[in-house]
């Protein structure tokens, strides 16, 4: 064992958070440690949004060509070719990661590749394949991430999690996907792109049950209409593996059969074993607790990202990790609202999100207080081009700022932009209103959404 190697900020975990923080606090001037037990950018990159997304690219593109004639376009859909898809979503993985290295290595970050264990609450042990360190931080974030829940169930060739999907050398006949959040519904999406019958299992009253309800009931609208199966207010009772693939048995005494089951019941918090309980980090179910400054209560530790309780979300981690290095630089950062981060689903069509649902605003300005409107993209010229129906809906406290904006339709993640600056600014549907919006773009809708929230509706289709 070598002797204790002291930094400023030792970070324990080199996902979004964990790799943000640190280049911050490089920045900053700080001597940093970043540890990890596997590749440094963490699940995000290598097993979760990236290549998700990357596949989610494919999807599209078969779409189109299973579309073209309606554009006057002769192409023609013959297949999808796994090995190389795989190939091109590896690509992206190797090219994302290569230049994320270099970032670090530019920075001076000191990169230990190996498991960490808190010790003290200075001091995280380092142990590799053939090396083992202590080090020694001034400040300690904790940003170990999370991973795919299976709820008891064995992960085989047949039961399988996001990790594996990522990972399949075929494109599959028929899957039940269990879970109807996020990931449930984008692998649901890919899948059926490829030519797959897919049925999605929910055991909640809708599918991505977390969104507002008049999004959840579109998504359904469109899922049906692209021949997606699911079944909701439904739970799952077991699965037993046949000669070529599994059998699923539900609460109500429904059977399904597919060649596969990705369980997608969403993540849990890497946490166990990593020494945190032993020097107090006040723990609950296995993830951390941080107040508002994600300052942990136990000397100087912070934690950040997927074990904390919150949006499970990369970009809020990488916003958490930037606000934990300047808030050791003793910049006085302002607090992250978690109702403020845009949230993304990229399934077809794609769903964002930032601030409070119509439910969320009614309880908590009250029903009699809370104007919401829905333009459908009916009226916007670049989403009839594109063939996509859908809408952007507005929140608004009565007489008061825009509160929450949703949105659902092809391509419409692009939009989260603007919404995020709409709702964290608070500004007022009539001051957006006066803002001059490029035609023809899809963005456009999010300015006619605020005329007609404003008392001018333009271009608006009911």
């Amino acid at each position: 064992m070598s002797d204790a190697l002291t930094y400023d900020l030792v970070v324990l975990g080199g996902g979004p958070g964990g790799y943000a923080a640190a280049l911050r606090a490089a920045e900053l001037d700080m001597k940093v440690a970043l540890i990890e037990q596997d590749k440094v950018g963490g699940t995000c990159l290598h097993r979760g949004c990236v290549p998700t997304k990357a596949l989610l690219h494919t999807a599209e593109i078969a779409d189109a060509a299973k579309d073209s004639e309606t554009f006057g376009v002769q192409a023609e859909f013959k297949g999808i070719d796994i090995d190389k898809v795989l190939d091109y979503k590896n690509n992206v993985i190797n090219r994302n990661y290569k230049g994320l290295q270099g970032l670090v290595k530019a920075r001076g970050i000191d990169t230990y590749i190996g498991k960490g264990k808190l010790v003290g609450e200075d001091t995280v042990e380092v142990t590799g394949d053939d090396e083992h360190y202590t080090l020694k931080g001034k400040n300690i974030i904790l940003a170990t991430g999370s991973t795919s829940k299976t709820i008891g169930l064995d992960v085989t060739d047949r039961v399988i999690t996001s990790t594996e999907a990522l990972q399949l050398a075929t494109v599959p006949k028929s899957v039940i996907v269990l879970g109807g959040g996020v990931i449930g519904v984008e692998f649901a999406s890919v899948w059926n792109s490829y030519g797959a019958d897919v049925t999605i299992v929910e055991g909640l009253p809708h599918l991505v049950a977390n969104e507002d309800e008049s999004i959840s009931k579109a998504l359904e609208r469109a899922f049906k209409k692209r021949k997606i199966n699911f079944k909701l207010g439904v739970m799952f009772k077991g699965v037993e593996e046949t000669a070529d693939g599994v059998k699923v048995t539900l609460e109500d005494g429904t059977t399904l059969e597919a060649e596969y089951l990705l369980v997608a019941v969403g993540r849990g918090p890497v946490t166990e074993g990593l020494g945190f309980e032993e020097q107090g980090i006040p723990m609950d179910r296995g993830f951390v607790l941080a107040n508002e400054r994600l300052h942990t209560g136990v000397g100087n530790i912070y934690a950040i990202g997927d074990i904390v309780p919150g949006l499970q979300l990369a970009h809020r981690g990488f916003g958490q990790g930037i606000f934990v290095a300047e808030e050791i630089a003793g910049l006085n950062p302002a607090p992250i609202v978690e109702s403020g981060i845009p949230r993304v689903t990229y399934c077809e069509p794609e769903i964002f999100s930032v601030g409070l649902s119509a439910k969320q605003a009614e309880e908590k300005y009250g029903a009699d207080n809370v104007e919401t409107l829905e333009y459908n993209l009916g009226g916007n010229g670049k989403s009839v081009i594109l063939n996509t129906t859908g809408f952007i809906k507005v929140i608004r406290e009565k007489d008061g700022p825009v509160v929450g904006i949703h949105g659902i339709g092809a391509r419409l993640s692009e939009q989260a932009g603007e919404a995020q600056l709409i709702v964290n600014w608070e500004a007022f549907p009539e001051e957006v209103a006066q803002l001059i919006h490029a035609h023809p773009t899809q963005n456009e809708a999010i300015g006619e959404a605020h005329l007609a929230a404003a008392g001018k509706p333009l271009h608006f289709h009911s």
